[in-house]
């Protein structure tokens, strides 16, 4: 007879399986070969780090050495008396203390401001209206790109001996185009309220086309998508140039903004080939400063606190500008 408490084989089988199927509650154990690949890729990247460093090495090497170095002995100079022979005495504070009631100092520091103040902006204005319209040319971009960009690798003395003759008041050849309209001449390097504006024209002509290349790149590195939305939105092109193009170009023309208020602030070399840093000192810039105390009256303690002057205004226009730019721009 048949056991009547024997169960079917069926009902067996899923009885036994049940228990192994139901989920046991215990998170299940990382495997051994997790822990092995995340401290692998930690030692990648240490020796990405290691090797980065070593490529850097070099240039971080020649810029301690020729940039860093220097300016640690131009601030210890700046505390000396040193003179043409080699003798030197520490004086302390006394070369700054000389320089604070110098006028010729506060003339020079207001000729260099008002200088980057017409400069600046004329060329960041020139150089974003030159890489916008580069931008939207198709035809013969490169052509036109290496053009504009060839005043730069020019020397500066060069294009400042061209312009001298394009402002002279007698054979000039803007005062030529000038008296054919019945105006003028126009003595730009000879008046104390055009001088600095002319010079500011002959350096930017001479310095946009590296700001307009990185500008140029930046337009380019905007996603096209983007502006193709303002456009189905209906914007116009100065709406998605003032809403879409300018706020991603942002950190872009902060850099351009620091780059070129620092090269303002260093002008020398038009300014002495072009007018000597008149008239009446009209031109007579922070750097030109420098050079006629350490070069012409070989006063090198004295020269080197305006060196160091220069290093702290610049610095600290820079941090202004990043306080109302570049902080945005992040």
């Amino acid at each position: 007879m048949p056991d009547k408490t024997a169960q079917p084989p069926g009902r067996d089988a899923g009885a036994a399986s049940a228990p192994a199927d139901r989920p046991s509650g215990r998170r299940p154990e990382r495997p051994a070969a997790g822990r092995g690949g995340g401290r692998a890729r930690q030692i990648a990247r240490r020796r990405e780090a290691r090797a980065g460093l070593a490529f850097v090495a070099p240039m971080l090497l020649l810029f301690l050495v020729f940039r860093f170095g220097p300016t640690l002995g131009g601030f210890f100079l700046s505390l000396t008396d040193y003179r043409l022979n080699g003798e030197w005495s520490f004086v302390g504070a006394e070369n700054y203390t000389r320089l604070m009631q110098d006028d010729l100092f506060w003339e020079s520091l207001g000729v260099t401001a008002l200088y980057t103040a017409v400069f600046v902006p004329l060329t960041v204005l020139l150089s974003l209206g030159t890489a916008v319209l580069l931008h939207r040319t198709v035809w013969a971009r490169g052509f036109f790109r290496g053009v504009f960009f060839l005043p730069y690798v020019t020397s500066v003395v060069l294009a400042a001996v061209i312009w001298k003759w394009i402002y002279d008041l007698e054979d000039g050849l803007l005062n030529e185009a000038l008296g054919a309209l019945s105006i003028g001449p126009v003595d730009f390097l000879g008046s104390e309220n055009l001088v600095l504006p002319a010079i500011a024209v002959t350096s930017a002509w001479k310095g946009f086309g590296y700001s307009m290349l990185i500008l140029l790149a930046g337009l380019q590195a905007i996603p096209q998508q983007v502006v193709e939305a303002a456009t189905i939105d209906g914007a116009n092109a100065w709406q998605r140039f003032r809403w879409v193009t300018l706020p991603l170009l942002r950190p872009i023309l902060f850099f351009v903004l620091v780059i070129e208020a620092i090269q303002a602030f260093q002008v020398f070399d038009a300014m002495y080939v072009m007018t000597s840093g008149g008239p009446v000192r009209a031109s007579y810039s922070l750097v030109y400063f420098l050079y006629d105390s350490g070069f012409k009256f070989f006063d090198f303690g004295y020269a080197s606190a305006i060196g160091i002057v220069l290093f702290v205004v610049v610095l600290v226009f820079s941090l202004i500008q990043r306080r109302l730019i570049g902080r945005e721009a992040d």
